[in-house]
């Protein structure tokens, strides 16, 4: 009996690309799974976000987080363009989870510091 290929994990195989026109096999691309962002992601959410510069989606004023007026009496955080009142994230924490909602925000500029 040949071993399976996993279906997930990190030898786990991607959708099949455009293979050649001559009916030769395409390539198939490998992936990782999503542990693999663990390391980078607590490089940037260990800093302080509130000098992160936000970028609002709706109307392009940039500035820190800061500078985002938040509201609090929602289920969580509200923060809110100070130039048009757009909302630029939401905040909700539960007791094992946290949800971040950037939706916003066209970008999110973190300095990582020297």
């Amino acid at each position: 009996m040949e071993p399976m290929e996993p279906t997930h994990g990190p030898t786990a195989r991607g959708p099949r690309a455009e293979g050649p026109s001559h009916g030769e096999e395409p390539m198939v691309y490998a992936y990782e799974d999503g542990n693999v962002l663990a390391g980078p992601l607590s490089e940037i959410f260990a800093v302080d976000l509130t000098g992160a510069l936000s970028r609002c989606a709706h109307c392009g004023s940039t500035g820190p987080v800061a500078r985002l007026r938040v509201y609090g009496r929602a289920p969580g955080l509200v923060a809110r363009c100070p130039d048009c009142d757009q909302v630029i994230m939401r905040l909700v924490r539960g007791t094992e989870s946290a949800w971040l909602d950037l939706r916003g925000a066209t970008t999110l500029r973190i300095p990582l510091g020297p």
